[in-house]
């Protein structure tokens, strides 16, 4: 990941509330965005697999597969969130954010 600021854009999202969007030509969104469509790929082809009735053990390996992309795929959302967001919400004293960021990991960890 590249040391140059990560230009962040505010949306007023539902109930009024500033969200902040990524750049979205930036290489970080490309990779999330290249990740998803492997992804979908994946499970597109697990569902082709159900439909031609091949070997459980073989859908099942797939599942795992899909599993683990997507494990790795909140790694770095969540690595790319805590050095951005996160960061820029702390020093701007917001600390609410560590709260929120300890309910995402529970939930990230089930």
């Amino acid at each position: 990941m590249n040391n140059q600021k990560k230009e962040l854009i505010e949306e007023n999202g539902c109930c009024g509330e500033k969200h902040k969007m990524r750049d979205k030509e930036g290489r970080e969104y490309k990779d999330l965005v290249t990740r998803l469509n492997r992804i979908e790929g994946q499970v597109r082809g697990i569902r082709k697999m159900v439909e031609e009735d091949r070997y459980c053990v073989d859908i099942l390996t797939q599942v795992s597969a899909i599993s683990s992309a997507l494990n790795a795929f909140n790694k770095v959302l969540l690595a790319e969130h805590i050095k951005s967001c996160a960061v820029e919400d702390i020093r701007e004293g917001n600390d609410d954010v560590v709260d929120e960021l300890c309910i995402t990991l529970q939930k990230l960890m089930k």
